[in-house]
């Protein structure tokens, strides 16, 4: 085992420990094709699943993966064809079986920070969805809560605004202005601290997944 993998491994494990303490269950995957499979086991076959706006689990083409089983009941708002049809799915994802998500960021201590524009993606990690599964690259891992705010307000924020084509001084520059641009995508920040009713499952893995 490498350094890299070794400090992968044990920083996961620890990050594993805390979240257990908040209620939260975790996985470690060395690989993006291991993290695949573990949010595949993770679904029950009849289960209504669909995703936020996340980059990790498109990237590791985790939605074709579960349309390839032919047991699950996928909501995919990519597919829509209008407005109308992206919100009725918007709408249904609060009633889903299993919500997937990533996060801009997750403290050493587990807690799980997300920034939305929009609020649909944070509004179904707090509530509806029976189940939410969060892939997290170790790439995101931040120090402690402050710090994973930076990093969800520094680094994502900006790299999201270029990929929305949007007018936000962080588009300008690379740089957080803590701006209320009409464009603003820093509209809702949330903390996942805790999960009393055990519906947030979390699958780190040892790669750079997402910005």
């Amino acid at each position: 085992m490498t350094p890299q993998k070794q400090r992968n491994e044990q920083l996961a494990q620890t990050i594993i420990k805390n979240l257990k303490r908040r209620h939260i269950e975790g996985f470690y995957c060395a690989t993006a094709e291991e993290a695949v499979k573990k949010v595949s086991e993770l679904i029950a076959d009849g289960s209504s699943v669909t995703w936020g706006g996340t980059m990790t689990v498109r990237d590791l083409g985790i939605p074709q993966y579960l349309k390839d089983r032919g047991t699950l009941k996928v909501l995919d708002r990519d597919l829509a064809e209008t407005p109308e049809d992206k919100q009725a799915i918007y709408l249904k994802a609060f009633s889903a079986d299993v919500y997937l998500s990533s996060a801009n960021a997750i403290s050493e201590d587990g807690v799980i920070v997300n920034i939305d524009g929009n609020g649909n993606r944070v509004a179904a990690i707090t509530w509806g969805p029976k189940k939410v599964i969060f892939v997290i690259g170790l790439n995101k891992v931040a120090q402690n809560v402050e710090a994973a705010l930076a990093r969800a307000r520094s680094t994502a924020s900006p790299i999201n605004a270029a990929r929305f084509n949007i007018k936000t001084p962080c588009h300008t520059d690379g740089v957080c202005h803590n701006c209320n641009s009409p464009e603003c995508i820093c509209n809702y920040v949330h903390f996942l601290r805790n999960s009393p009713q055990g519906r947030h499952v979390v699958v780190l893995v040892g790669e750079n997944l997402g910005y």
